[in-house]
């Protein structure tokens, strides 16, 4: 069992409560096992190698974001004696500077040629995973927009485990305050671009900004609901487990808006959870798509000034319901 939750933990044993002890790793790689196995259900990423050599360094575990098209380096660290900024460059500034070699690793891992125009580098990133990280480790990393992430992961008595994203606060970003003289910093930030909610409704008219923000706003009252932005959407997810509520993908006259059902497996099975929603109002519509063996399944909403956002967010809590049953 997985718990989102930084909190001490209980367990109810007759009619009172005790507190759940917590048991730490002993070994890097009994967390980097745990994460590499379950790489899809904690970040929603394809884990494709571990021990990842390329130059003169060795890559932890190796994913793909298959949503984004880019490639996710994850690092498991134990301690405080290394700094997290000059670690993450590095380690970007090796993936933009050795794209072949990451192209022949995933066309190895898909069993299909990959060009290089079909990976998004601008969205590439770095998770940094700990059972802790220190103050000046969290600092260095308080910045908007930075390609960087910071995950904490405790284990517990009983098979439980926590994992906890640092949430940056700041509204510096790192190109403001960085020396011109650090080369590494600037070449990888030329690549690197984290979007803003701004580069997908700079393009529409006000009233349609308008029914968007006063959308987003009720969405977002939800509890647990976040929003992500990406170069070609918008999504709503549920908390740190990254699942996708719904895409809301950026068109010249309004947002194309897929609420995720799940897959069909080749076998004819459903995902679990997959989505039927009760739409009496007949807004969206059904359609699929093809990935790699499996058929993915959405419902297709067009967002424009005059949805209806108090009858879309009738539909989007069915999903949200769907996902935490």
């Amino acid at each position: 069992m997985w718990l989102n939750n930084n909190m001490e933990i209980f367990k109810e044993k007759n009619n009172s409560i005790e507190s759940i002890n917590q048991v730490p790793f002993k070994l890097e790689k009994d967390i980097q096992k745990i994460v590499e196995e379950n790489a899809q259900t904690l970040f929603n990423l394809e884990f494709i190698a571990s021990e990842v050599a390329v130059g003169n360094y060795r890559i932890d575990s190796l994913c793909f974001d298959v949503e984004n098209s880019s490639f996710v380096i994850i690092e498991y660290k134990k301690g405080s004696s290394y700094s997290v900024i000059d670690q993450g460059y590095t380690y970007l500034q090796l993936l933009l500077n050795n794209k072949a070699d990451f192209l022949l690793i995933y066309s190895d891992f898909i069993d299909k040629v990959t060009k290089p125009t079909d990976i998004d580098w601008s969205q590439s990133k770095i998770i940094f995973i700990s059972q802790s990280f220190n103050s000046y480790q969290k600092d260095s990393v308080n910045f908007k927009g930075l390609p960087f992430e910071l995950w904490e992961i405790a284990k517990y008595e009983n098979n439980l485990f926590s994992l906890n994203q640092h949430q940056t606060s700041s509204t510096e970003t790192i190109k403001s305050i960085t020396s011109n003289e650090n080369e590494k910093i600037k070449s990888v930030n030329k690549e690197i671009i984290q979007y803003e909610e701004s580069h997908h409704t700079k393009k529409y008219k006000k009233s349609l900004v308008d029914n968007w923000d006063s959308f987003k706003n009720l969405i977002l009252l939800e509890e647990n609901v976040n929003m992500k932005v990406s170069k070609n959407y918008i999504s709503f997810t549920l908390g740190n487990s990254k699942k996708t509520i719904a895409y809301f993908n950026s068109r010249a006259d309004g947002f194309k808006v897929h609420i995720v059902r799940g897959f069909i497996r080749e076998d004819g099975k459903e995902t679990k959870n997959f989505l039927t929603l009760d739409d009496p109002k007949k807004m969206a519509k059904e359609i699929t798509w093809k990935y790699l063996n499996d058929v993915q399944h959405a419902y297709e909403i067009i967002f424009d000034q005059d949805t209806d956002i108090d009858y879309l967010l009738f539909l989007m809590k069915q999903q949200l319901k769907k996902m935490l049953s």
